[in-house]
């Protein structure tokens, strides 16, 4: 894959000499000698690697390094100046570029500064792929891991469905890792996270004036994932609006911007997601069947993790070892009674559940051997019978009344993952009578 360098320094001979090396060496070279020009390309393009000069004329650098953070993921940075100050460079490197250049450097320096950057970048990838590696031996998990590798390589629209928790963006990363867009960007959008009027401006991006608060163009995420993968979770919960101009752009490969008129092009890989049986939802008019077989060309069902009760224990050692190296904390191992306990528990929150008490028990639990009892202290059985039974001895009926409420409502909620939503639908209350309740009894919510 051929990767794109932008240059922004507002010396002409700087310019010319840095962008005719990068190019000698194969790269895609872009130069531009002000703020104005950067945020022009990066509103259009992907770029790899970024040198960007301190002082441009109408600006300072410094303070865009976030900007370029947020707009281009995954791209390495890397700060050029004339007038350097040791604080620029602690300050730049602090906000997230890769190294600071000052002026003036050999070329020789600058060719080993990039090479050294964008291998660093695809290491960090590499990384966070080891370090959330699609783990499980189970049959269903083996057959999941062979689809994966089978639709990587080609550029076919994919859909996986599972319930929540049970790692369908993890598949999606998978994916796009191993495919031939892996030193592309990945850009994700969860569908549900977002207010309906703002789910179009994120996927299409917006010119300046497009509404009221459009102070400057912004950059969709369909634009962002150019050359890349774009993973649209929960994509039941797309208005059929934006699904209609969703499928157009599958069609085409091409939109506008809110507000604008020229045609923009993308070149993406689609994986989508959902927790819904979207057939149902085509039977029900709540998605269009059109878009249901575009997205859908390769499909992927992530089991639960109750379906492979043989890669529990697995994942449970996995999480627990990485987040005591993680804390800095000493060897712990389960018992046969709390490896049992693991095994009997119905896992309603999935593997996002199992990773999160393991975090809890590496921070938490002192000594070296964790057991049943210790468990029952922070997953959904830690209510025992006897719990509940002493509630008959309470002699005020409103208490009891109160508390079985307060233990249901914890329970149901480590149940589900902490997924505040889903805990609501299935105990059968409305999403702001269940904030109130998690406030009036002062319940701690993990994050999902």
């Amino acid at each position: 894959m051929e990767v794109s360098i932008l240059v922004v320094d507002d010396e002409r001979s700087v310019r010319e000499t840095i962008g005719g090396i990068l190019q000698d060496e194969g790269y895609r070279v872009f130069t531009t000698d002000s703020i104005k020009g950067m945020k022009n390309y990066v509103e259009r393009q992907y770029f790899h690697c970024v040198l960007l000069d301190l002082w441009l004329p109408d600006g300072n650098g410094l303070e865009y390094i976030s900007y370029l953070k947020e707009k281009l993921p995954g791209c390495a940075l890397i700060v050029i100046t004339g007038h350097g100050k040791s604080e620029h460079a602690v300050r730049a490197i602090k906000e997230g570029a890769y190294d600071f250049l000052e002026k003036p450097f050999s070329m020789d320096r600058l060719l080993i500064t990039v090479d050294k950057a964008l291998k660093e970048t695809i290491r960090l990838r590499k990384e966070l792929e080891e370090k959330d590696q699609l783990l499980g031996e189970s049959k269903v998990m083996l057959q999941v891991k062979d689809l994966i590798h089978k639709v990587a390589k080609t550029d076919a629209n994919v859909l996986v469905i599972g319930e929540s928790g049970t790692g369908k963006e993890l598949v999606a990363r998978n994916i796009h890792a191993l495919s031939n867009r892996a030193e592309g960007p990945f850009v994700d959008i969860n569908c549900a996270g977002l207010p309906e009027d703002l789910v179009e401006a994120e996927l299409f991006g917006y010119e300046k004036g497009a509404f009221t608060s459009a102070s400057q163009r912004k950059l969709g995420k369909i634009e962002l994932a150019h050359g890349g993968t774009l993973f649209l979770d929960e994509i039941s919960e797309l208005s059929q609006r934006a699904q209609a101009k969703l499928l157009r752009v599958l069609e085409t490969k091409e939109f506008t911007r809110l507000g604008g008129t020229q045609l923009v092009k993308s070149d993406f890989r689609l994986i989508c997601a959902s927790n819904k049986d979207l057939l149902q939802e085509v039977k029900e008019g709540r998605f269009r069947e059109d878009l249901y077989h575009r997205i859908s060309t390769f499909l992927i069902n992530l089991p639960p993790l109750r379906e492979r009760g043989e890669d529990i224990l697995l994942l449970a050692e996995h999480f627990l070892s990485f987040y005591l190296r993680k804390y800095g904390k000493g060897e712990k191992y389960l018992s046969e009674e709390a490896k049992e306990l693991l095994l009997s528990y119905p896992w309603k929150g999935n593997v996002r559940e199992l990773k999160n008490l393991m975090e809890r028990l590496a921070i938490l639990h002192e000594g070296t051997q964790i057991r049943e009892r210790d468990l029952r202290h922070l997953i959904g059985f830690q209510h025992t019978v006897e719990d509940i039974n002493s509630l008959l001895f309470e002699t005020d009926l409103k208490r009891a009344k109160q508390e079985f409420e307060r233990i249901f409502i914890e329970r149901k909620l480590r149940e589900y993952g902490y997924d505040l939503k889903k805990t609501s639908e299935a105990i059968g209350i409305d999403l702001s009578n269940l904030y109130r309740k998690i406030k009036q009894y002062h319940i701690e919510v993990e994050s999902p």
